[in-house]
This record gives C-alpha cells, sequence and structure tokens, in this order.
C-alpha cells in the first residue's frame, strides 16, 4: 500500500466520523426541542455506515494480489430513531396536550455523549495513523538521499 492510499482510507473515516460527530451534536442541541418544522417533537438521528471499495488503481492491484478488495467507510444515511418519545406532566407547557402531557424528544444524552466520545477518539486514530504515513515516507526519503 501506498501513502497515498493510506492516506485515502484514513480520511475517509475521518469524513465518517465528522459526520457522527455533528448528528450527536446535533442531537444533543435539540435534546429539549418539542416543537419542531414537521410538528411533533425533535427525533434523534443516527449515522449508518458501510464499507465500500476503495477507488484507487494501486488498491485495484494490490486486492488483485492478494484476492482481497481494500474498503474503506462511507456513511449510507442518517435515519431517525424511531423510538417512542418520552412524556411528563407539565401542563403549564405551551406544547401540552389535554392532559397536560408534553412530548420530549426521544434524544438518551448519555448515549448521545458516548457517542461523541467514541467518534472524538476514532477521529484522533484516523488523524495518528495519517501522521505515521506521513513520518513513514519522510523517513523513506531520509533513508534514499
Amino acid at each position: 500500500m501506498n501513502l497515498l492510499t493510506s492516506i485515502h482510507i484514513s480520511s475517509a473515516g475521518l469524513r465518517a466520523e465528522r459526520t457522527r460527530l455533528n448528528v450527536a451534536s446535533m442531537n444533543l442541541a435539540n435534546a429539549h426541542v418539542t416543537r419542531t418544522i414537521d410538528g411533533g417533537p425533535y427525533r434523534a438521528r443516527s449515522v449508518v455506515f458501510a464499507s465500500v471499495p476503495l477507488d484507487d488503481d494501486f488498491g485495484q492491484q494490490l486486492s488483485e494480489a492478494m484476492k482481497k478488495e481494500l474498503q474503506v467507510v462511507d456513511v449510507v444515511d442518517i435515519v431517525e430513531d424511531p423510538g417512542p418519545f418520552k412524556e411528563v406532566f407539565d401542563p403549564s407547557h405551551p406544547d401540552a396536550d389535554e392532559r397536560g402531557m408534553v412530548k420530549l424528544p426521544n434524544v438518551n444524552v448519555m448515549e448521545q455523549m458516548m457517542d461523541l466520545m467514541t467518534a472524538a477518539r476514532a477521529y484522533e486514530a484516523g488523524v495518528a495513523a495519517m501522521d505515521t504515513a506521513k513520518a513513514m515516507a519522510l523517513k523513506a526519503l531520509e533513508i534514499a538521499r
């Protein structure tokens, strides 16, 4: 695998984790929104990842030699959580129904915080992999001198 292929694979992971960070942040920012444009409370969203073939001439040659196809991660979709909304009794709330119940978003703050932390760690790992590839390339150039 050459330098550009390893950087391409790492950058695909960085893009995917950035999307996951953005979605988790959006979920946390809307954790108390009871009325959206669509009507009703905000519905939590999740990112769906999938591995896709690496589009790279060198990668294709290498995969033929190894009989395996190099893969990168990609964001396939951002889906809404179909789970039920939380209901709390607050008859003074403007969005309360006739029973005094208010539907709150189905955002689990602890899950979103864990998602933020794991996405940040995965992002850091991707940056470290890119730094390692760059350091190896620089060392190879230094040896070639």
